[in-house]
């Protein structure tokens, strides 16, 4: 495990920012469902993020139906939190509404994490697993959930009630930040 490093956010004071520094990865979750106002808000935290062009292109599937989530367990090797989860959301983008096409995955990937940190802040656990960029990873998903032809997989985010939830540390390394 590696030392905690003093950072920024060691200045003493409460609650600020609070899910950037909590939060964790979870992939173990308590056997009940999570509420649909929960559920609601985790979504609403995603479509805040920006995305390029303002163009929103990001599309996302909420899966709650066992055999389904099954299934995407083993869209990857390391999916398998997906089989006990109660929910889990796949994030995707639509190819033919992107004016920049190339920005389609880096808008996914900021709406993945205010998904995690809206997690994070309604005291649920998750974990992002990686789709995208592998291409066999992307079309089991497509596959899976049957997405338009013009969808493109990203990742597969399961969420719950959390079983446990490790301690996070800081990552803050001043050896990586270079003012000029």
């Amino acid at each position: 495990m590696k030392k905690r490093r003093p950072s920024p956010a060691d200045s003493g004071k409460e609650n600020e920012m609070d899910e950037i520094y909590t939060r964790v990865s979870v992939r173990q979750f308590e056997d009940r469902p999570v509420e649909k106002d929960k559920i609601d808000k985790i979504l609403s935290a995603a479509m805040q993020s920006p995305s390029a062009g303002d163009e929103e292109a990001w599309r996302f599937y909420v899966v709650m139906d066992r055999d389904m989530l099954e299934k995407l367990s083993k869209a990857s090797p390391y999916a398998s939190p997906a089989a006990h989860a109660p929910a889990a959301l796949v994030i995707s983008w639509d190819r033919e509404s992107l004016r920049f096409p190339e920005f389609g995955e880096i808008d996914c990937a900021i709406a993945s994490e205010n998904v995690l940190l809206a997690i994070e802040g309604l005291d649920l656990g998750g974990v992002m697993l990686g789709i995208a960029p592998i291409r066999e990873r992307m079309d089991a998903v497509h596959t899976i959930l049957r997405m338009s032809a013009n969808e493109e997989a990203f990742t597969v985010i399961p969420f719950g009630y959390l079983k446990c939830k490790g301690k996070a540390g800081s990552r803050f390394d001043s050896k990586k930040v270079h003012y000029l």
